[in-house]
């Protein structure tokens, strides 16, 4: 029980010198990475830049030892510091003292709607929100966040919560461009983009071996951060305008208490739902991906619960909604990590990082944070979903393009809570109308298959029909209708035989139907009957009245129901 709530008793006993000396080395890479990008990360939910330090601290550790994969790393992630800032900027005004209480309540929240969901192993709950709805969803936040953060490149003020606010806003204020942070903005974003595809390249002609120069190469943003800090400082550039992170204070995470006040849990819980859903699934997808590579397992359910743990963390010690990062886990996965220990040394790291190296990012200029988090959200727009869903599936299309304009166009919540509607009622959609084909004989052999595919042998008073789906209250009606329609009057039909082999379930709704079916056929002197029915659906349909009053027989193979029923003479009334 413990092993199973603790993955940290599994591990932990095999641990040795050798993944210490890969996890200490992972650690050190991702803590460099780390610190611009939390504090970028912190910038975009509108919070002080230290928040997210500290919730990049004790968030890990707690998913080091409550987590089961062992290459994610935790923290802040873009899609979720901007649901954070567009909820907490809802309830409170950012800069104020609500406005960071209202983002640890948030954090709360969602810490504890994960770890319910986990210990009532709900998790499957999650895949209610399709691929296509997340990949909209990401590529729209993607754009939204990277317009949002063009005012700390261009040195204006600007604000808004859709695409068209914030580009009007952005407009207006054009006039009050700063020369300085421009220069350092655009500089910033150009070399982060040429790091992101032309240091590797160029580190690999230099000799180096293709895994270093790839981390070297996400290590990046460091340089950027370092270089301009310089700049600001030496050439006294905040004194003309251009905007710097200031004075961080020097402390490991305080200890912080959450406002439980229903008025604010009334305004935060679903905002908080919507967070933990979004993170559960981009972690989770980072997570099995890396596992996959390493053979290694994830457990679902007790991801819910060491994420939850995270985030329950954040809000006791001055942070904000955390989820598994993609760049920083594949960063960590590169470099070699081998447990959840690396994440543990990544969190001391930055322990110090918190306590020591603070004064030296005093200079450092927002232009260049922004500059960070455009380049790390670009990345994830991915407009070519479109054109693969729209060859594919109109109605994944029709979903990918919705919850993007949506998004677009009104904001990240209302574009999330659309997708995850849509996901529902498309999934509805497709199981109310499940395929079911009229199959005929595969000539010299035993096989059935669609007539609308193959040259197979039918008969002219025989309806084969193979359902390929599991039915219950939402499909039942509809294979009702399609067998009443088929055996109109003037046809020959005089049985029809229902292929379940693809049918795995069936609810009370399902067999009501069936028992339906069964009495209009009868009335019309037509046998109903029923083939390939797996075990636990014969259970089911023992339990009701439709075998003791089927109008026909129960066969084991469809062949053998073919071979009793078939024939080229006009057979007798069904039920002589």
């Amino acid at each position: 029980m413990l092993r199973r709530y603790l993955p940290v008793l599994d591990w932990g006993r095999s641990y040795d010198r050798h993944a210490l000396s890969n996890d200490l080395i992972a650690a050190v890479i991702v803590t460099i990475m780390l610190i611009p990008q939390s504090l970028a990360y912190a910038l975009l939910a509108g919070l002080p830049p230290e928040a997210g330090i500290y919730a990049s601290i004790v968030p890990i550790l707690l998913y080091s030892v409550f987590g089961t994969s062992r290459s994610l790393a935790v923290g802040p992630v873009a899609v979720v510091s901007l649901l954070t800032a567009t909820a907490v900027g809802q309830v409170a005004a950012q800069g104020t003292a609500g406005y960071a209480v209202a983002a640890l309540t948030l954090a709360l929240l969602s810490g504890g709607f994960l770890v319910t969901l986990g210990l009532f192993r709900l998790g499957f709950l999650a895949n209610f929100l399709s691929h296509p709805v997340i990949a909209g969803f990401i590529t729209a936040s993607g754009l939204l966040i990277a317009a949002s953060q063009l005012k700390h490149i261009l040195g204006i003020p600007a604000e808004g919560h859709t695409l068209f606010e914030i580009l009007t806003s952005l407009a207006g204020h054009l006039s009050d461009l700063n020369l300085p942070t421009v220069l350092l903005g655009v500089g910033a974003t150009g070399f982060l983009f040429w790091v992101r595809k032309g240091l590797k390249p160029l580190l690999i002609r230099l000799g180096l071996g293709p895994p270093l120069a790839h981390v070297i190469a996400k290590a990046g943003p460091v340089a950027a951060v370092i270089v301009t800090t310089v700049l600001v400082s030496q050439l006294q550039l905040d004194r003309e305008g251009v905007a710097i992170v200031g004075a961080v204070p020097q402390s490991l995470p305080p200890f912080t208490l959450p406002d439980l006040s229903l008025d604010l849990v009334r305004q935060l819980w679903l905002p908080a739902v919507l967070i933990s859903i979004i993170g559960f699934v981009e972690s989770m997808s980072v997570a099995q991906t890396l596992a996959a590579k390493k053979r290694q397992r994830i457990g679902p359910d007790q991801e819910l619960i060491g994420l939850g743990m995270a985030n329950i963390g954040a809000a006791f010690t001055g942070g904000y909604p955390v989820t598994g990062g993609f760049a920083r886990s594949v960063v960590n996965f590169d470099a070699g990590a081998e447990t959840p220990a690396a994440g543990a040394f990544t969190a001391l790291g930055l322990a110090v990082a918190a306590v020591a190296l603070t004064p030296l990012v005093f200079f450092l200029p927002k232009a260049t944070l922004a500059a960070t988090i455009i380049v790390a959200v670009l990345s994830l727009v991915d407009l070519s979903t479109l054109k693969k869903t729209w060859s594919y599936s109109r109605s994944d299309f029709a979903a990918v393009s919705a919850t993007i304009v949506l998004t677009l166009g009104f904001g990240v919540e209302i574009g999330v809570a659309s997708g995850v509607l849509l996901s529902v009622l498309l999934h509805l959609y497709k199981t109310s109308r499940p395929h079911v084909a009229e199959v005929g004989l595969v000539p010299g052999t035993q096989h059935f298959r669609n007539i609308d595919r193959h040259a197979v042998e039918t008969d002219p008073h025989l309806l084969s029909l193979r359902v390929d789906e599991s039915l219950y209250f939402v499909n039942a009606r509809f294979l009702e209708d399609l067998i009443l329609d088929r055996v109109t009057d003037g046809c020959q039909i005089r049985h029809v035989v229902l292929l379940f082999s693809a049918v795995n379930d069936l609810d009370y709704s399902a067999l009501e139907s069936l028992e339906a079916i069964n009495a209009r056929l009868r009335d019309m002197d037509i046998g109903l009957h029923l083939s390939e029915v797996k075990g636990p659906v014969m259970d089911k349909l023992k339990t009701g009245s439709l075998l003791a009053s089927l109008n026909g027989e129960v066969f084991l193979s469809h062949y053998c129901a073919w071979q009793r029923l078939a024939s080229r003479v006009p057979l007798p009334p069904a039920g002589a």
